[in-house]
């Protein structure tokens, strides 16, 4: 990373940035002038933001060193970024493996999306992950970045980056490599569960020679791989909620981890292992013998379905097996230049397994809704030739669960490459930095165990189906394998994602202020960034059964300038701006301005704020070709105030969402504010407040599904199971809706940040660390003028996983060092959350008995404690271990998230419990 000045409160020094560095007028500045006013002394920022009055700046920065990484013993960067305060709704966990951008991992910061939240590495971006989240949402994978290999990050917690781009609305995460490395270090660890599973052996090599300064070069490279097993679900079947659908025991009734039921006095049934079947002469559903030696479950529906446990068959963490490599080589040109070269390699293979497929339902594709459920003729039946139909003659529809086919397994290989030539150095008065970036992903994602629509209908219904009939239930091992072929072929879809940058940076002094020199730095930028992903097998023609359809494709074209001004007017005042421009090939122009001011009267004491502005404009997904068939959640308005109707009527319950592209979307954009205190009266501790406020207008979402709803019309298609006495009561199947502008979020709060050493004498040294962030409101209001509050609710379920807005998440860091040994402690907690989609919506689920759930419509806090402790008996060789979940507690249940099964994702360490990690590093000269 290019180094930068940093101006010392108190200093005649010139404070600039140069834009390699994370935000440059947001990141620490702190260096004395050279002899002259145009030559500049330039250092490296290093992990440490201690003391802050001397290294804060206007913008508030979270600045990681690797040693707080290494405490915690995550393994990826993702699983670290994943934990801290600032992350929060719409970010990717591994763990959401059938999700559409399973395989893939990203944070969001301020609970803003992924694709709001700007992630660089070194300074500069990446390819996005082939597959978007929720089928519209481009976002960096982090799990490309070898975790071995990095130096530092820095967060960047304000918004709409005016020099590394305006897209940048919920701010900036930069990962920072190591430079140059001289020497060799071998790490080797191995990881387990202490309840079974998630085994992950792992290595890493970082290797370099010669010195930049002696020698004139330096080379270096980084390898790391690991596999990780898969923990299923059913190993946690003795940990209480997480390892069973079944939560009738913890007073829930009948619920949709626990499909099967019969409901609605026969008139309608789920998928089974054993089958049901309309019943010609009543109309009614009723299932086929073989429940007992299908099902495990007890007690079973007393409506006479048959229940299975969905936990049976689902990942609660995928397979995955990683390679990841990065190499840097930097040649001294002259005595003031210097070429270097960055290559970047990973691969990424993950492997998640989910329940079996039902042979109906509804489902979309771009044509519209696939019912497959109703009477008419695409009900999927059992013919009236069928070997297995109790009733011959007719045809009859059919509710069944395949678990003969299998569970439905979905295989991801990701390949990811990196590669940078830039030459930088000093003409004249100038530093500058020219790079060329050329990056790229490559997916391919596969998928077994679904069935394909047509070929079903051949082998239920028509006796010279070419691989004969499908017997079911307690006959399906009269199956051949020609027919699990026929009905359950392999699909796949592909995705690819190209980035070329080009880029040109300068920085210099110009004058002599009060308060030192005034620094000037200037940049341009040419980005061209292409998406492309082809549609799963069948799915553009709606034949597999309930699977979407995702697919876009697009060329996105921005040049890109932009200034800015460092100004220290006076010893204790720093001001600060830069101006972008950013011009999209064939549409919009934005010009995004940022300021800060800093204010330090004392040398213990600064006053900080800044004012941003973002651009974001509608991604290919969005406004390109193609479209997304997704399932959502909703409450139906209708059948729940319909007389006679039960209790599930009134929970959300699966909906088919189809949505389409809209060439006619304007760029979201936003308005960023913060202001903030830096305190350190104190030896060798420092408190930062900051507050903050960023409001998102002309925001790009899926139309909602719940506004559709209650405005009903053609764009609800519902089926035939109406309550009777209430037309057009029957099962909501598929709401149809496009892209739009649709509302606007703003989000407010403060973040604390509070470190302190203390010297311990012959006890060694200690290290306290706090970090919190406060979110008072979260408020979107709709384009209907529909205001709604997710602060310390469950929502926004709009987003990814659906796991809530708490209004409190903190982690509390404790380290103690003393000669060889080190042990670290963090607490990682999160706030409890109101059962509410928002506020004052009603609690979102209820008991079996009616009263509100859980415990009075509130999910508890949660927290997790890990622990870790490393020994070096010499300088050449460490060993060390951690404790994730060191108390075993147990994730809360949590029934309204659809991102993992009775918990919710922000408590996955809960989920998993204790996980151990030992190792050994070894150096050589």
């Amino acid at each position: 990373m290019t180094p930068f000045t940093r101006r010392a409160p108190r200093r005649h020094a010139l404070a600039i940035s140069i834009p390699l560095a994370l935000a440059a007028i947001a990141l620490p500045l702190q260096a004395a002038a050279q002899q002259s006013t145009t030559t500049l002394d330039r250092i490296t920022v290093t992990g440490s933001n201690i003391p802050r009055t001397d290294t804060e700046t206007a913008s508030p920065v979270q600045v990681i060193s690797r040693e707080q990484i290494d405490r915690t013993g995550k393994t990826t960067v993702g699983e670290y970024l994943q934990s801290l305060a600032i992350d929060g709704a719409g970010s990717v966990p591994k763990s959401f493996g059938n999700g559409f951008a399973g395989g893939g991992a990203a944070i969001s910061l301020r609970g803003l999306g992924a694709g709001s939240t700007l992630v660089l590495l070194n300074g500069r971006r990446m390819a996005p992950f082939g597959l978007a989240d929720d089928g519209q949402k481009v976002f960096t994978d982090l799990s490309t970045i070898p975790l071995d290999a990095v130096e530092r990050i820095e967060v960047l917690k304000d918004g709409a980056s005016s020099v590394y781009g305006s897209d940048a609305i919920a701010g900036v995460v930069n990962v920072i490599l190591r430079t140059d490395f001289t020497g060799a270090v071998a790490t080797v660890s191995y990881g387990w569960s202490g309840d079974g599973g998630g085994d992950q052996p792992k290595a890493s090599l970082t290797a370099g020679t010669g010195s930049l300064t002696e020698d004139g070069y330096n080379a270096f490279f980084s390898i790391e791989a690991a596999k990780t097993d898969a923990i299923r679900l059913y190993d946690r079947r003795d940990r209480d909620w997480i390892g069973t659908g079944d939560i009738r025991r913890w007073g829930y009734g009948i619920g949709g981890n626990l499909p099967g039921r019969i409901t609605g006095g026969g008139s309608n049934a789920g998928a089974s292992p054993s089958g049901a079947i309309q019943n010609p002469i009543t109309g009614r559903f009723e299932s086929l013998p073989g429940c007992a030696g299908l099902s495990d479950v007890t007690p079973q529906d007393p409506a006479g379905g048959c229940l299975w446990d969905v936990a049976r068959f689902r990942d609660l963490s995928p397979e995955e097996k990683y390679v990841n490599f990065f190499s840097r080589a930097a040649f001294a040109v002259g005595d003031s230049s210097e070429l270097y070269m960055e290559l970047g390699i990973a691969n990424k293979q993950t492997v998640f397994q989910n329940t079996p497929s039902s042979a109906s339902g509804a489902w979309g594709y771009p044509g519209g809704p696939v019912n497959a459920t109703d009477p008419g003729p695409g009900a999927v039946v059992l013919g009236p030739d069928h070997p297995d139909n109790p009733y011959p003659g007719t045809a009859n529809r059919l509710r069944y669960a395949a678990f003969d086919v299998g569970p439905r397994t979905t295989y991801n290989d990701s390949r990811f490459m990196r590669l940078l030539l830039g030459f930088k150095g000093t003409a004249g008065a100038w530093d500058y930095d020219v790079g060329y970036l050329h990056s790229g992903t490559d997916l391919t994602n596969e998928r077994t165990g679904f069935l394909r629509y047509s070929h079903v209908k051949t082998v239920l219904e028509d006796p010279n189906s070419p691989v004969g009939w499908w017997r079911i239930g307690d006959d399906a091992g009269r199956n051949t394998k020609a027919l699990y072929d026929y009905i359950s072929p392999r699909i796949r879809a592909t995705g690819r994602t190209r980035l070329d940058i080009i880029d040109a940076k300068a920085t210099r002094s110009l004058a002599d202020l009060a308060g030192g020199p005034l620094g000037l730095a200037v940049g341009a930028e040419y980005r061209r960034q292409s998406v492309l992903l082809t549609p799963q097998t069948y799915t553009d023609i709606g034949d597999i059964i309930g699977l979407g359809y995702s697919a876009y494709g697009g060329v996105e074209k921005v040049s890109s300038a932009y200034v800015e001004l460092q100004a220290p007017v006076h010893e204790t005042l720093e001001l600060t701006g830069a101006l972008r421009v950013d011009k999209y090939d064939g549409g919009e122009t934005s010009t995004t301005p940022k300021v800060g001011v800093k204010w330090s009267p004392a040398d213990w004491i600064a006053l900080r704020g800044t004012y941003a502005e973002g651009f974001r404009a509608p991604n290919p997904a969005e406004a390109g070709t193609g479209g997304l068939a997704a399932f959502s959640t909703a409450v139906d308005p209708v059948r729940c105030a319909a007389p006679g109707h039960e209790e599930q009527d009134c929970q959300s319950q699966s909906i088919a969402l189809i949505t389409s592209p809209n060439p006619d979307l304007r760029p979201e954009e936003s308005k960023s504010t913060t202001l903030g205190l830096v305190l350190s009266p104190w030896t060798g501790g420092s408190l930062a407040l900051d507050a903050f406020r960023i409001k998102r207008t002309d925001e790009i979402f899926g139309g909602s599904a719940d506004a559709a709803i209650a405005a009903g019309g053609a764009n609800v298609i519902r089926g035939t199971n109406v309550i009777p006495g209430t037309p057009g009561s029957g099962s909501i199947l598929a709401v149809l809706v496009g892209y739009e502008n649709a509302s606007s979020t703003t989000v407010e709060g403060f973040d604390v940040d509070l470190e302190q050493r203390i010297e311990l004498g012959d006890a060694g040294r200690l290290r306290l660390d706090l970090q919190l962030t406060h979110i008072s409101k979260f408020e979107r209001v709709d384009v209907d003028g529909s205001v709604y509050e997710f602060a310390g609710t469950h929502g926004n379920c709009d987003v990814t996983n659906c796991i809530g807005t708490p209004k409190n998440k903190a982690n509390f860091g404790a380290t103690w060092e003393m000669d060889q040994f080190a042990i670290s402690s963090v607490v990682n907690w999160r706030d409890s959350i109101s059962n509410f989609a928002y506020e004052d919506s009603g609690c979102a689920n209820t008991f079996a008995n009616g009263d509100d759930a859980p415990g009075g419509c509130k999910l508890a806090s949660f927290y997790t404690i890990d622990l870790s402790a490393r020994w070096m008996p010499t300088e050449h060789w460490e060993v060390f271990g951690s404790v994730a979940n060191l108390t075993d507690r147990v994730a809360p249940l949590d029934p309204l998230t659809y991102g993992a099964i009775n918990y919710n994702p922000m408590d996955f360490s809960g989920a998993i419990g204790r996980y151990f990690t030992v190792g050994a590093k070894f150096k050589f000269n």
